[in-house]
């Protein structure tokens, strides 16, 4: 009777068209890092569940790699890539404050577009950065499906609006007067009233940090890194 040869080669194979099936390569990169990167791409998903076309981020997959994050000692810092159109206001809010609450370094970085509440997310890090050829689309807030024409929808619509205009402006550069103008301003856009801020564009009005690429933002987390544990030392 023979001898069962080992099913490692096996489960090998089916483990690399697991690798190209999920994240479009054959070889995962095997090391060890202590910097967690979060990727915030297509539209934030909140309370309501998109079709399946759509490419969403769901706030109840982040919030909890967020916790891990604050509570794992391995990992040093967070990396925030950014490349998304925007969505649910309260959970781009709540991934927002999860990220500003954060006692570890935290960079954000936007590649391609950091859109709506997506600049509230961009700038809930310790420093952003934008790519020169990213945009950035600053805008009221929209609702969607069935909407009462009452003055409390307004009102409630008016103090939504605030919650976001505060949050950014406590976490970056621009001033209110600033940010609101961007918001209400005609013209630039085809067919609505907002802002659209390409590159250097966002670093000039104060909303985002710096111009770079993947390279700058890790090197600056790196270089927090460093400052937080000298303190912590």
């Amino acid at each position: 009777m023979g001898e069962q040869q080992p099913a490692a080669p096996q489960q090998n194979q089916e483990d690399k068209l697991e690798a190209l099936r999920e994240v479009g390569q054959l070889q995962i990169p095997d090391f060890k890092s202590d910097i967690h990167c979060l990727m915030i791409t297509g539209q934030v998903e909140g309370h309501m569940i998109l079709p399946p076309q759509n490419k969403t981020t769901k706030y109840e997959h982040i919030i909890p790699q967020l916790v891990a994050v604050e509570e794992n000692p391995q990992i040093k810092g967070l990396l925030v890539v950014l490349n998304t159109i925007g969505g649910d206001v309260e959970a781009g809010l709540a991934m927002a404050e999860m990220i500003a609450s954060l006692s570890k370094p935290t960079v954000s970085i936007v590649l391609g577009g950091g859109h709506s509440i997506g600049s509230s997310i961009a700038v809930s890090a310790d420093y952003s950065f934008i790519a020169p050829t990213a945009t950035m689309t600053i805008h009221p807030i929209r609702l969607t499906g069935l909407v009462i024409g009452v003055p409390q929808t307004w009102d409630y619509l008016e103090k939504m609006q605030d919650r976001v205009v505060e949050f950014v402006i406590q976490h970056s550069g621009i001033t209110e007067e600033q940010f609101r103008e961007l918001m209400f301003r005609t013209g630039n856009l085809a067919r609505d009233i907002g802002t659209v801020l390409v590159g250097k564009d966002a670093v000039d009005c104060g909303l985002i940090d710096a111009t770079g690429g993947i390279k700058d933002a890790v090197d600056k987390l790196k270089e927090m890194q460093t400052v937080n544990e000298g303190i912590w030392q």
